[in-house]
């Protein structure tokens, strides 16, 4: 048993993010439509580097990532303005305007991109399976964003057009931040990557936020004590624990294998959406959920 999950490491690692983003998601959507996107986003990026800071403290002997070269500070630090800021303002705006479960489904398209990214940065090879797979995910998310007026003659989005034109832009965002981080983590810990990550995303959040004059509204958001609690727990199956273990992933295993693992969320999302939220969920909803993982596998698999 401890040789398979030794030999899978990488597997494993990316299954558990999987599971991670699902509650993350859950988490700040909750947060978000209480208190704004834009302030979840810096709170929990602090709190998750006080979780990190706590673990490299433990296991390096530093809280800041100290022994990291320049290599990894230029890269990590652009995969993080890129990832956190760009594309989780987008992503978390998602959750506000669509929610979390048709979000994350969008989110799919994250690993084709991560793929293409991979492609273009990295000189990773893609095949038609790639096409054959991505043309599948796209096809399972039309399923549940787009349907037929009443007359049954053109197409309209179920969902907000905003909503899913920013979870696009979220997948991107993740996809082009997971290549950086790839470039530029190369042996270092993952834990220590996603703390460089997230330091240089602070920094970027600090200059937005003193550029909008938006710190009243973030001092506001640390009194409210539910906020806090859901912040708090998605800080923590997020940027500390869901990102390090996306970094692991692919420290031990390819891009596209830890991506198409990582795309399990929207199935993983449909359960707690309906038992815990409530939610309403439908059979095409299930179905273009299962029909995009399957396009994702397909994707890297075959």
């Amino acid at each position: 048993m401890h040789d398979y999950i030794a030999s899978h490491i990488g597997e494993i690692a990316a299954l558990m993010t999987a599971v991670c983003w699902t509650f993350t998601s859950l988490a700040f959507e909750s947060a978000g439509k209480k208190v704004g996107s834009l302030q979840v986003n810096i709170i929990r990026l602090v709190i998750a580097l006080i979780f990190l800071g706590i673990y490299t403290a433990i296991t390096n002997g530093n809280f800041f990532p100290a022994n990291a070269g320049m290599h990894a500070w230029l890269w990590l630090s652009l995969s993080g303005l890129v990832g956190f800021v760009v594309g989780d303002v987008m992503l978390f705006q998602a959750f506000v305007v669509t929610g979390a479960r048709v979000s994350m489904l969008i989110m799919s398209l994250s690993p084709p991109l991560t793929a293409f990214f991979g492609w273009l940065i990295l000189g990773e090879k893609m095949s038609w399976s790639n096409i054959l797979g991505m043309t599948i995910t796209i096809w399972g998310i039309a399923i549940v964003v787009l349907a037929r007026s009443a007359k049954g003659q053109k197409m309209h989005f179920n969902y907000p057009l905003k909503g899913i034109l920013l979870a696009l832009g979220g997948a991107m965002g993740q996809g082009l931040g997971l290549v950086l981080s790839k470039l530029g983590m190369k042996q270092l810990d993952p834990f220590m990557s996603t703390q460089i990550r997230v330091i240089a995303a602070i920094a970027g959040f600090t200059i937005l936020f003193t550029i909008t004059r938006r710190w009243p509204m973030v001092f506001k958001t640390i009194k409210n004590k539910s906020a806090m609690i859901r912040i708090g727990t998605g800080a923590f199956f997020g940027p500390f624990l869901g990102v390090s273990l996306s970094l692991l992933a692919i420290q031990y295993t390819s891009t596209g294998v830890a991506a198409t693992l990582n795309s399990l969320t929207p199935v993983l999302i449909i359960p707690l959406a309906y038992f815990f939220l409530k939610e309403s969920i439908t059979f095409r909803e299930i179905a273009g959920a299962v029909l995009a993982v399957i396009g994702v596998s397909i994707f890297f698999i075959y």
